[in-house]
């Protein structure tokens, strides 16, 4: 694989796991597991790993938005990086911060509309570096 293609494929990757973990598999946990409960613990373990996925991905996307020469930035990365790292800091916040709450069910209302809006941040984030990504020139 080139590695003018990676950007995309990391980007792709990003916005494609958070879709499918958000608003596939979670929701069918919730559907088909016995109790809330199971789906909730099960969710809060793909949540974790999905944090990761992130993690990695947008720190793979940040090393390869350096540019290559002292001259200049890829225009992709530098309209690109509002949202890689805004997303990468959603994805941490919402882990190291958010989701302890709700699994201490420390009023759990409040935190897993908090959990959820910034989830929903992050893939926009993630949707918006997969857009600015695909749309570069090469």
């Amino acid at each position: 694989m080139s590695g003018d293609r990676l950007p995309l494929l990391l980007a792709a990757l990003w916005w494609g796991s958070l879709s499918t973990v958000g608003f596939l598999v979670v929701p069918l946990l919730f559907a088909y597991l016995p109790t809330p409960a199971m789906a909730g613990g099960m969710a809060a373990r793909l949540f974790t790993a999905q944090t990761w996925v992130s993690v990695a991905c947008g720190m793979l996307l940040l090393l390869a938005s350096r540019p290559k020469d002292a001259i200049a930035r890829a225009g992709w990365s530098q309209s690109a990086m509002v949202f890689m790292v805004g997303g990468l800091l959603l994805a941490l916040l919402a882990e190291f911060a958010v989701a302890p709450r709700i699994v201490a069910r420390d009023n759990l209302r409040l935190w897993h509309t908090v959990g959820s809006g910034m989830y929903l941040l992050q893939w926009l984030c993630a949707g918006a570096t997969l857009w600015k990504t695909s749309a570069r020139p090469g």
